[in-house]
Parts: structure tokens; C-alpha cells; sequence
């Protein structure tokens, strides 16, 4: 008899400084609490595993399992700043903290004078 049953696991490698959701297999099988964090990748290992740091600090993982990995995709993080409604006075009330120092940032370098290079003589 075939079996027919399909991985959940999306067909992802994994790569060095990405950030990722981690789910302990152990604490989560045996009910403890504390057991999905984020992580940051630390390093490819022989066998498809991986090094992990969890955040905003913790114990390193050796040999994190990438079944129990989820990928957290920059797009995500930077979502309310990619779909901020810019055309109104209440935007900045639905918008992070960071979201508006970035747009602050870019307003500021929008609007200086390009500087023109030193004449040579």
C-alpha cells in the first residue's frame, strides 16, 4: 500500500541572518509552554539542519530540525510602511513608530538640494 500523505513543510532553504519562526518539538509535544519563538539563522549545518539564535536572546539551537521552521519574509515585517495610506491626516495614527521614522527619513532626503560634485581646477 502507497502511502499518500503530503509534508506540510514548504520546500525552503534556509539561509544564513534570515529570520525564522521556531517551534521546539519537544516543549510542544510534551505541552510545555514557551515552545514557538523567533529566531535568527545562524548557520547551515551537514543534514539539513540548522544553527539558531532565538530572540531577543537565548540559548543557541545546534541542529534545529527545518521541518519545525517557518520563514518570516522581510515583506511582512514591512507591510504597514509598503501599504500606508499617505493621504490623510490620520495615517500616522495606524502606522508603527519605525514606519513613520522611515518616511520622515525619506521626506528629508527627498526634499534636500542634490549636491553638485567639487569643481576641479
Amino acid at each position: 500500500m502507497r502511502d499518500n500523505a503530503q509534508s506540510t513543510t514548504p520546500a525552503i532553504k534556509f539561509e544564513r541572518g534570515q529570520f525564522v519562526l521556531y517551534r521546539d518539538p519537544e516543549k510542544f509535544w510534551t505541552g510545555q509552554a514557551g515552545h514557538t519563538f523567533v529566531c535568527r539563522m545562524d548557520r547551515v549545518c551537514l543534514g539539513d539542519t540548522y544553527d539558531l539564535t532565538p530572540l531577543p536572546n537565548g540559548r543557541p539551537i545546534y541542529y534545529a530540525n527545518p521541518d519545525y521552521m517557518r520563514l518570516l519574509p522581510a515583506v511582512d515585517a514591512m507591510r504597514d510602511i509598503d501599504t500606508a495610506p499617505l493621504n490623510t491626516d490620520a495615517a500616522a495614527d495606524d502606522m508603527t513608530a519605525a514606519a513613520l521614522a522611515w518616511l520622515t527619513q525619506q521626506h528629508a532626503t527627498a526634499n534636500q538640494r542634490p549636491e553638485l560634485p567639487a569643481q576641479r581646477n
